[in-house]
This record gives structure tokens, sequence and C-alpha cells, in this order.
């Protein structure tokens, strides 16, 4: 992977955050890297760092092995409409991060002369924490290659592309989720007495804690929990009452919620 090169266009926050991941985790130095946004001088800040920014998104292809696009839903067929002739047989690998557009509308848009792969990785890409999902028409070199540049940036799972809007919701979504929820648990520790960065800062470590548990052991949530609760205890308690405010059954929602409408963004584009 190291003598490729990769072209990223619509370098908006996750685009930017790729670039970034790849770079600190050395999975592609940063002049291998080239960025591209209508705007570009909303890149300029890259440029110290090494990367080749610019406005040219059929330059970019050009120079490039891997194509990994990550323009908004009603941007994406002005964009792939535009690099089509690009791209290049036995050379480009495309990679979508677009939200609910499906690699067959792509391949039909570009003529499906290269290989196409779907990925949704979230924001914790930028400190190489992503979780991405990935999803592809079979096992190949294009999977593969996909999979080595998202697995140097966090951790990937190989999905059905019908899951797609789902993975959106659960890891794109999610992040977002979390970081709400650290939020309220920081307030929590505010109203109990702790200043505001010193709440934030336990309220964040607790939770990446709670996560590394999780993933080092391999057990189920409850099972964690059950070793913190006892009898008559302080943890039951505020579990119970989390409960009976719909904590559990709010985050469900949010999710289901987003799932739909992830569903339905390419749907909703603008004509």
């Amino acid at each position: 992977m190291h003598d490729r090169t990769i072209a990223i266009l619509g370098a908006g926050n996750i685009g930017r955050a790729i670039a970034r991941g790849l770079a600190d985790a050395r999975a592609f130095a940063p002049e291998r890297i080239a960025l591209t946004r209508r705007n570009a001088q909303y890149l300029d800040d890259l440029k110290p760092r090494g990367f080749r920014v610019g406005s040219d998104n059929r330059a970019a292809v050009r120079g490039s092995d891997i194509v990994i696009v990550a323009v908004e839903p009603r941007q994406i067929d002005g964009v792939l409409d535009e690099i089509a002739a690009e791209l290049t047989p036995g050379r480009h690998v495309l990679i979508s991060v677009v939200t609910g557009v499906s690699s067959a509308h792509i391949a039909e848009r570009t003529g499906g002369r290269v290989p196409i792969v779907r990925a949704m990785p979230n924001t914790a890409i930028a400190v190489r924490q992503s979780m991405t999902c990935l999803a592809a028409d079979g096992e190949g070199p294009a999977l593969e290659a996909a999979k080595q540049i998202f697995d140097a940036v966090g951790t990937t799972v190989i999905i059905e592309e019908a899951q797609m809007s789902a993975a959106t919701a659960l890891v794109a979504c999610g992040i977002a989720f979390f970081l709400r929820a650290i939020r309220a648990a920081s307030q929590g520790g505010i109203e109990i007495g702790f200043h505001s960065e010193d709440a934030l800062a336990m309220a964040a470590q607790t939770a990446r804690g709670a996560a590394t548990l999780l993933l080092a052991k391999g057990d189920h949530p409850e099972h964690e929990i059950d070793r913190v609760t006892t009898p008559r205890g302080c943890t039951i308690a505020g579990l119970n009452q989390l409960e009976h405010e719909g904590f559990s059954s709010a985050m469900i929602k949010g999710i289901t919620t987003s799932a739909r409408m992830a569903a339905q963004l390419y749907s909703h584009r603008e004509s």
C-alpha cells in the first residue's frame, strides 16, 4: 500500500479525517494523498503537512490509484459523471463513503469499469479509532485494499451492502449518540459538585474504560454491569432511574430513526 496513491474527493469533515488518520498511521505519506473540494481554500491548512490539495477532481483521479468519494449524497452524481472517463480498469479502485448510494448506481454512473467498495467509517478515523463497515460484490483485491486502508485507522467489519444504511446509523451517527451520552454524564458530574473540565475528563475516561472492557474481554454489557451492581446499591438505583426515564428506549429509537433517514438521503437529494 505504501507505494500507491489516493485521492479523496469531497474533503469535508470525514474526508479530512480519513486523510489525517492515514497519514498519522503512516499507511500513506501525505504527499501520496490528494484532497479536493469545490472551495479548495478550505484545505489550505493541510498544505504544510504535505497533502496535495485542489479543486480539480479529474486531475486528482488521474494522479491516484485509489479514489475515495466522500461528497454529500446530493453531489455524487455530478462527481461520478465528472470522473467516469478518468477511471482506468486494472488500475483504479473506487471507494464510496456516501450514504444511501448503492454500488449498482455508482457502477451505472461510471460505466462499471472499475471495482467498487462501499465504506462507512466515523470521524474517530482522525485518531485511528474508527469503526468502519465495508461492503463489496464478493471478495477480491479491491475489498482487501479497502480493508487495509481502514484497518490502519481503526477496526473494520465486512457486511452485506443491504446493511449499509443500518451501519450508517450505528457507526457514523452512533458516535454522536455516544458523545451526547458522555456530555450528559459530565453535566450530571457538574450537578453533583465537579468542575466542568474535571467532570468531562472523568466521564470520557469512564466511557473509554467501559468500551475497552467489552472489546478486550468479549463479554456482554450486562455481565460487566452485574459486576458493579450490588443489592440496594447506588449503581442499581441509578440504572433503574435511567430506565424509568427511557434511556435505553431513547437510544434504540435514535438509531432506528437515523437508519430510516440514511436509507432516504439519496432519494431526497436536490435536483
